[in-house]
């Protein structure tokens, strides 16, 4: 426990805590603070658990008893709560023992387990979502400042995500793939992960579904999804099945309903992301996204210059000039755009901003394009900004 600590001093302790989990550490600002205060409230018990993970983000009950001064029965209780409420993922370990671990502020952590589940839409969930688009706006800020120092840094971070490919077109025809002659070359001890939602879904037993986090805050901002695709799309496997759908943020579904559901994303023409443990591509997945170009948080934050995008991927389009009339299709749906019309009025990939997620492919008209194989990591700097742009919407 934090003897002789103001409650003042408590918030921002935990916020401290919570700020450095994950892959990127995020400012411990008015903002991080705001947002742990939002979540937390004035529970100094839950706020003393959360510091005990100062040392540790992973902690048995044994390991967190002795860290945080509480009892057993007391850790158990108030990391219940804390599940609940999205900072702590509690499912046994693959031996079976209990293991408690603090979550990251975002990517995957509270902002993805708050906006997953049924909103109401009250003034709560607007008050937190604008705190995380104005937290947002500061990475962006930061980053921007810092730009030169921060880059570099960026560059050697392993992928985020794992773009899964649609590897069907809009009226059924299989999209061509372009095989590779040689084996494709993977660090020693590397397992090739699954390249189809097919091959995931039938991997496990718990799957899990939740709303899109992305499109779901985006609306209680009051800047609504134009895609007409349902938001309930967004999957979770294994432990992470069972964590969800056991705090309420998500619901279990068969193998079948995950493939239909991931069938009418891929006719919405979102892309599929997948995600692993600690960015591990060895170990099975642990979630999808099927991501909208324009709400996708990662996509956003990328276009408007606060994060690089870092993403793996198994395949990049391939266009076949002498069939492509220049519509522009692929243009208006590649997320990250790498395909543009040239002085002949044909599209023309840049292979270094390709994700390989097949959307143009499945909605080329004429069937130009094509995929070709070679596992790849695919990093795409944000833009310089010459001034701080506003993030999405104004922050009042």
């Amino acid at each position: 426990m934090v003897a002789n600590a103001s409650l003042e001093e408590k918030f921002q302790r935990a916020a401290g805590v919570v700020c450095k989990q994950g892959l990127f550490p995020f400012p411990i600002n008015d903002t991080s603070i705001s947002i742990i205060k939002h979540v937390v409230g004035e529970n100094e018990d839950e706020l003393d658990l959360i510091f005990a993970f100062q040392q540790k983000a992973s902690q048995t009950l044994d390991e967190l008893t002795e860290s945080s001064g509480f009892s057993s029965e007391e850790v158990r209780r108030i990391t219940d709560t804390l599940a609940r409420k999205g900072l702590i993922f509690n499912q046994p370990s693959g031996s079976g023992i209990m293991v408690y671990r603090l979550l990251p502020l975002m990517n995957v952590g509270l902002l993805e387990y708050k906006f997953m589940g049924e909103l109401t839409g009250d003034d709560a969930e607007k008050e937190l979502a604008f705190l995380f688009e104005k937290l947002m706006k500061e990475v962006r800020d930061n980053l921007q400042r810092n730009y030169e120092q921060l880059l570099p840094r960026f560059k050697m971070a392993p992928a985020i995500d794992r773009t899964v490919a649609s590897t069907v077109a809009e009226d059924g025809r299989t999209i061509r793939v372009v095989r590779v002659d040689k084996v494709v070359e993977t660090p020693e001890e590397f397992i090739l992960p699954s390249q189809s939602v097919e091959e995931i879904i039938d991997k496990f037993d718990d799957i899990a579904v939740g709303h899109c986090f992305c499109r779901q805050r985006r609306k209680v901002l009051g800047d609504g999804c134009d895609t007409k695709a349902p938001t309930l799309n967004c999957f979770t496997f294994g432990k992470s099945a069972r964590h969800t759908s056991s705090q309420g943020f998500a619901r279990k579904v068969t193998k079948e309903e995950a493939l239909k559901i991931m069938k009418e994303a891929e006719a919405a023409g979102l892309l599929h992301k997948a995600y692993h443990p600690a960015s591990n591509e060895s170990k099975p997945e642990t979630s999808i996204c099927n991501c909208c170009k324009d709400c996708c948080d990662a996509i956003r934050m990328w276009r408007e210059g606060a994060l690089p995008l870092i993403n793996s991927t198994y395949y990049v389009s391939v266009i076949d000039v002498s069939l492509c009339t220049g519509c522009g299709t692929c243009v208006d749906l590649c997320p990250t755009d790498a395909i543009v019309l040239n002085a002949e009025n044909l599209a023309e990939r840049n292979a270094d901003a390709c994700l390989g997620c097949g959307v143009c492919a499945r909605f080329c008209p004429e069937e130009a394009i094509s995929l070709k194989e070679g596992l790849r990591k695919v990093f795409i700097p944000p833009p310089r900004l010459r001034e701080a742009q506003p993030i999405g919407v104004t922050i009042k």
